[in-house]
């Protein structure tokens, strides 16, 4: 069985939702309910392979928020991912992956470190962030946009925001060594990191967001936290193509101009209907198809019985295991959404 861990997009959101989630008492209720309230299972989960294999899956609400983040409840921000991965684990779920913040919190304050929580002794390995996944998603995006909308990527110049974080250094590898784009722009926050990546690629422009907008092809966003860096539409080169691969996806609404493709990064699209109501509760444009390539990363470790962790620890992603979850990922009838 595969597990799924997830969290709605912000207080708003999960007091609008919470009665269809089955938890009338959580509607209308403040933050600081919230910081409380226990993960819960409430979806159960059927997916078909095109091969015909029928796996089972739970999704598990952390019952975390966005907004714990910007009030600086972490402690209950870290309670809430570490809390929801016992539960997970006492349902007897082979292999977990941690959707939208949750595996941005699991590493930005290590809780790797974490091992025994009450009488429970957490087995990490049960556990996978599905970065390795959606990077190597987020790189079809790349390639299949740039062939859909007319860009040549051996004379593009290519934008990676969050250039040092696990996703976007992953993503920096796979394009300087799966394709031919002729300029790499790494963007991110810390320089020291940021450097390092570039010594380590032996190529790439280290530039400021102001500086790298008005000459990207394409900008493939996965700055990760909630607020940060911002994009002026007005720098933006036309006719170019941005990849929002942050959570939650907004750009598609924020960013309605001429010659600027918005592609919502980071989501599959599967060939059969998937069985389950979660997708619906966060809006997804076809929620029977449509899903992050985070979560479906637990289900292909699922499908193949590879019940260990495939991306976990910062800055780990290879390129083969990117080949290695792309080969899976098409073999069940996963695809990159190109909308």
């Amino acid at each position: 069985m595969f597990g799924l861990i997830g969290h709605l997009t912000s207080l708003a959101h999960a007091q609008a939702v919470a009665k269809d989630l089955g938890y009338d008492e959580y509607a209308g209720q403040g933050l600081e309910f919230w910081c409380m309230a226990p993960p819960q299972i409430v979806d159960d989960i059927t997916v078909t392979s095109i091969t015909g294999q029928v796996i089972q899956g739970k999704y598990v609400e952390s019952c975390f928020l966005p907004e714990m983040l910007a009030a600086k409840q972490f402690k209950a921000a870290t309670r809430k991912i570490i809390n929801a991965m016992v539960y997970a684990q006492k349902q007897g779920i082979d292999i977990t992956a941690l959707g939208g913040f949750s595996s941005i919190i699991f590493e930005t304050f290590n809780l790797s470190q974490i091992r025994q929580v009450r009488n429970i002794h957490l087995e990490i390995e049960k556990f996978t962030t599905g970065n390795t996944h959606t990077a190597y998603i987020l790189c079809r995006q790349v390639e299949e946009s740039c062939s859909k909308f007319g860009i040549d990527l051996a004379k593009a110049t290519v934008a990676v925001c969050g250039a040092t974080g696990d996703i976007g250094s992953a993503v920096c590898r796979w394009l300087d060594a799966r394709t031919d784009v002729k300029e790499l722009v790494l963007v991110a926050r810390n320089q020291e990191r940021l450097h390092d990546l570039r010594s380590q690629l032996g190529r790439g422009k280290v530039m400021g967001i102001e500086e790298a907008l008005p000459i990207a092809d394409v900008v493939v966003w996965v700055a990760s936290m909630a607020k940060g860096m911002e994009i002026d539409i007005s720098t933006l080169k036309r006719p170019c193509i941005l990849i929002d691969g942050g959570y939650p996806k907004n750009m598609a609404t924020a960013i309605q101009v001429p010659d600027v493709h918005v592609i919502n990064g980071g989501i599959v699209e599967h060939s059969i209907d998937i069985d389950w109501k979660i997708m619906n509760i966060v809006s997804m444009s076809a929620p029977a198809r449509h899903l992050f390539a985070c979560f479906a990363e637990s289900m292909l470790l699922e499908f193949e019985g590879w019940h260990t962790n495939f991306s976990w620890g910062r800055n780990q992603i290879t390129i083969e295991n990117m080949d290695k979850i792309g080969a899976v990922s098409i073999k069940h009838g996963f695809r990159p959404l190109i909308a």
